[in-house]
C-alpha cells in the first residue's frame, strides 16, 4: 500500500507543480496586457480555473498523501518522522514555504482580478522562479538525504 500512496503523492505533486509553474506566467501576461479588456477576460477565467479546479485539488491531494506517507512510514520503515533525520525536517520546511507560495498565488489572482495588484511583469517573472528553486531543494533532500 505504501508504494501506491507514494505513486499517488508523486502524481499529485506533478499536477500541483504544473499550476505553480504556469499560473505566475499567466500573471505576467495579465499585467503586461492590462489595457486589452478582451484578453483580460480570457486570462482571468484561465487563472481562476487553473487555481481553483487544478491547483486546489492537487494541493490537497499532495498534502494529504504526504501526511499519509509519513504515517505509513512507521510501518514501512519502522521509524517515525522524528527518526528520519534532519533531511525530512528540512524538506518539510521547504514544503511549508511552497504552501505559503501557493496561497500567495491565490492572493495575487484576486488582486489582479480586482485590478489592485501593483506588481510588474518583471516581479511575476522573478516570482515564477520560486517553485523551481524549492523543487530542486525538495527533490535533492529526498534523494540524497544529506543529514
Amino acid at each position: 500500500m505504501y508504494n501506491w500512496m507514494l505513486w499517488f503523492h508523486i502524481i499529485s505533486m506533478v499536477s500541483w507543480f504544473a499550476v505553480l509553474f504556469y499560473l505566475p506566467r499567466l500573471f505576467v501576461y495579465h499585467v503586461e496586457n492590462n489595457q486589452n479588456n478582451g484578453f483580460l477576460e480570457v486570462v482571468e477565467i484561465m487563472e481562476m480555473k487553473i487555481y481553483k479546479y487544478i491547483g486546489v485539488p492537487a494541493f490537497w491531494a499532495t498534502l494529504l498523501s504526504g501526511i499519509a506517507l509519513i504515517v505509513m512510514s512507521t510501518e514501512h520503515y519502522g521509524m517515525n518522522v522524528f527518526q528520519m533525520g534532519g533531511w525530512m525536517h528540512a524538506k518539510m520546511t521547504l514544503v511549508a514555504i511552497l504552501i505559503a507560495y501557493f496561497f500567495s498565488l491565490g492572493h495575487y489572482r484576486l488582486k489582479l482580478k480586482e485590478n489592485t495588484a501593483y506588481k510588474s511583469g518583471k516581479f511575476f517573472r522573478i516570482y515564477n522562479e520560486v517553485p523551481t528553486l524549492l523543487l530542486i531543494g525538495i527533490v535533492a533532500l529526498v534523494i540524497v538525504k544529506p543529514f
